[in-house]
């Protein structure tokens, strides 16, 4: 009985350190959606007119005017910090909307430093917040 008990605790021991979920897994867990500029980064010096490529990670683009699930489109701030969830984005000179689903633009600014927050928002113009956001401050020549 004792020899056969033992055959069973090893048996049990050698199927539990063997199961998947007793080990790290090796896939790629996916990440949180975020958004990007491509060409530039923090402390960048640009002249004149310069183009600002963005992206976003995790969801997918799609033009303004219809609410689709895991998707929406970018806004350019300038000199303006993230927007808070679900505040709709206001468009003006310092709010630019890239509704179409435009994931870049050529900007002319004046002689400066220069805060740019990439801003993604839903289709009805609606920020998905701090999350979604990213920001970097550029000077032009």
């Amino acid at each position: 009985m004792k020899i056969k008990t033992l055959f069973l605790i090893g048996l049990s021991a050698l199927f539990l350190s063997s199961h998947p979920f007793s080990y790290p897994s090796s896939e790629i867990l996916p990440t949180e959606p975020s958004v990007d500029f491509v060409n530039l980064k923090d402390g960048d010096q640009v002249s004149n007119p310069f183009k600002v490529i963005f992206k976003v990670s995790g969801l997918n683009i799609a033009p303004a005017g219809e609410l689709k699930e895991g998707s929406g489109h970018h806004h350019l701030l300038i000199n303006q910090t993230y927007i808070d969830k679900g505040i709709t984005i206001p468009a003006d000179e310092s709010h630019l909307h890239f509704g179409k689903g435009q994931t870049e633009t050529e900007l002319y600014l004046n002689s400066g430093t220069y805060t740019l927050t990439l801003q993604f928002a839903d289709g009805y113009h609606r920020s998905y917040g701090k999350t979604l956001s990213k920001m970097i401050k550029i000077e032009v020549k």
